[in-house]
């Protein structure tokens, strides 16, 4: 700052106004400039007189009945105060009183609901397992959870591996991998496979109530006398009749589409979805785990009803698309005699600019476009934790997000800035510089830069590096285009340079800033290479401070490029982009 005092630049132009209650006028200055200079350090240079004044009056209340007067002074004092540029506004508010350089965040509470009956909590998470979860099903695994926390409850991952077309083998161990990570604590692990026994037995007592029958009419027939509300003639067939025709299902008699147990309900119910339903299916596809062993699958609706029961659930949540699912497991529930557990239903989510469908990943995997589960074009937990998304910011999404039953929009921007708030005060500061462009410095012997790695943390030191006459100073495109077409910046932490011949050394005088000098990133000629896998799959290739090769945390901010996760290979650093 060549021994200039940052608060005296700020004098002057100060209203004369008589205070009264003991605050003289210079006390009231002080305040003033203080919330003047802290809220223009912490919104980009730029302070909000109302902002200002409304710390002032908050903590000076008495000064409430000359609030005009007070106002008058804000107006001034934000005016000089904005006139300054960052830099200077920083080291004024440091000069002043270094506490005010960290921002309280005023932390706001998100609490799901309480239970019904919550008493006793037994609950559950149902994955297909048809690959690794993705951010969509973090939503229910982390509701769930939350509330099995909280009252000291059960959780069970159900794996629903009904569909043996859609398995993939390797979801069996990526799945429970996935809620490890997420923090979702898991009491017991059940596979439906190993339980076909239990959906065959409760099957067979329907058909002995009468409240089920085997129909063998052909897909189409039994969809169209539904639609006209219609039950087709196997619905009349005796119980006897029906349990001879269960007894050929399970041995083998019919072929795939050639026969479906089916429960009986209403057929003329105003909902057409509620009309009999499908409790059990040929399918005559091998099972990753059970081969052959099996070709009798259980729909979702009869599976679930039957383990939601077996397995003791108090509480269901789940989203709204499946009210109907609900609505034909309550008849299950209520033939069979059996509890229904608390159901809620949350509002469906839409989840923009992401690649979700496992099947579509796999192929992409398969065909070489996708590296593999975590590529970061896709949006499954692998791809978020290979970014640096945290399970705390996921968690906290879903919390505020709630139980609501209204539809949602996803905001991966709203997600990036809760992982900011987690993350932001673990990575240290670095200057990084893409598809850098040389420059010669030249116009002084040395000159000495000095950066915190953290500005709220000058504990853990600072990063210092010294350039002298001749060295290159290395910028990008978009700053070199910037030097070209005003003819000077500003180093960021370093000194002004003027195109001149290469890099012209030109002061540190800050004063500058005021005339609209720009302030760029650089880097030194000693700086490592590094590339940064970006959320598109593209790399970005540059240079970065050698300061960083010995980071020892996860991520850090490369200052105004975005926080990003390090990979170490050898002389080059690897990182993979999260956000801004």
């Amino acid at each position: 700052m060549s021994g200039e005092n940052p608060l005296g630049l700020l004098k002057g132009n100060i209203l004369a106004h008589a205070f009264v209650n003991s605050m003289s006028e210079d006390q009231v200055e002080t305040v003033v400039r203080k919330y003047a200079l802290q809220n223009a350090v912490f919104f980009k240079g730029q302070a909000n007189p109302k902002a200002v004044a409304g710390k002032v009056l908050g903590e000076r209340p008495e000064l409430r009945s000359r609030s005009a007067e007070v106002l008058e002074m804000v107006g001034s004092i934000v005016a000089e105060v904005n006139s300054l540029g960052l830099e200077r506004q920083t080291a004024a508010l440091a000069d002043m009183d270094p506490a005010l350089m960290v921002k309280q965040k005023k932390e706001r509470r998100f609490e799901l609901p309480e239970l019904e009956g919550s008493e006793k909590v037994v609950m559950r998470i149902a994955p297909g397992p048809s690959g690794p979860l993705h951010i969509g099903h973090s939503r229910v695994a982390i509701l769930n959870d939350e509330y099995v926390k909280r009252y000291d409850g059960v959780l069970i991952n159900r794996l629903e591996d009904t569909n043996p077309e859609k398995i993939d083998p390797d979801a069996y161990d990526m799945i429970p991998e996935d809620l490890e990570w997420l923090d979702v604590k898991v009491h017991s692990t059940v596979r439906q496979s190993e339980r076909f026994h239990l959906y065959y037995d409760t099957t067979r007592k329907l058909i002995e109530m009468g409240k089920a029958f085997v129909c063998i009419c052909p897909g189409d027939s039994l969809k169209d006398l539904k639609a006209e509300m219609r039950g087709c003639p196997c619905r009349e067939l005796t119980v006897e009749e029906n349990l001879e025709r269960f007894d050929r299902l399970l041995s083998n008699h019919y072929s795939e589409g050639e026969a479906v147990a089916v429960i009986k309900t209403d057929i003329a119910h105003p909902n057409p979805a509620l009309r009999d339903f499908v409790a059990l299916r040929i399918v005559e596809h091998p099972h990753p785990r059970t081969g052959d062993k099996f070709n009798v699958y259980p729909m979702m609706n009869l599976s679930v009803a039957v383990d939601d029961h077996l397995m003791g659930m108090t509480h269901v949540i789940r989203g709204k698309d499946h009210l109907n699912n609900t609505h034909r497991q309550e008849y299950i529930y209520d033939y069979m005699g059996w509890e229904r557990p608390r159901f809620y239903h949350y509002g469906l989510v839409n989840i923009p600019d992401t690649v979700l469908k496992t099947s579509l990943i796999r192929q992409s995997i398969k065909e070489g476009d996708y590296s593999g589960w975590d590529d970061v074009r896709t949006g499954t937990l692998r791809a978020l934790q290979r970014r640096g998304i945290t399970p705390d910011a996921i968690r906290r999404y879903w919390i505020e997000g709630g139980i609501k039953s209204v539809d949602m929009q996803f905001s991966w921007e709203n997600l990036f800035s809760m992982n900011r708030d987690v993350i932001d005060d673990a990575s240290n500061r670095y200057f990084y510089v893409p598809s850098p462009q040389t420059l010669r410095f030249h116009g002084i012997d040395r000159v000495e830069s000095h950066a915190p790695l953290h500005p709220d943390h000058p504990e853990r030191g600072e990063r210092h590096i010294i350039i002298r006459e001749g060295d290159d100073v290395l910028l990008s495109p978009e700053d070199m285009a910037l030097l070209q077409g005003s003819g000077m910046v500003r180093l960021k932490d370093l000194c002004n340079i003027e195109l001149q011949d290469g890099a012209h050394y030109a002061g540190t005088d800050l004063s500058v800033l005021k005339k609209g000098v720009k302030v760029v990133q650089w880097v030194d000629q000693g700086s490592a290479p590094m590339e940064i896998l970006m959320p598109d799959g593209s790399i970005s290739s540059g240079r970065v401070e050698r300061a960083l090769m010995a980071e020892k945390g996860d991520t850090v901010q490369l200052e105004r490029f975005g926080f990003v996760r390090l990979h170490h290979h050898g002389d080059k650093v690897s990182a993979v982009f999260a956000h801004r």
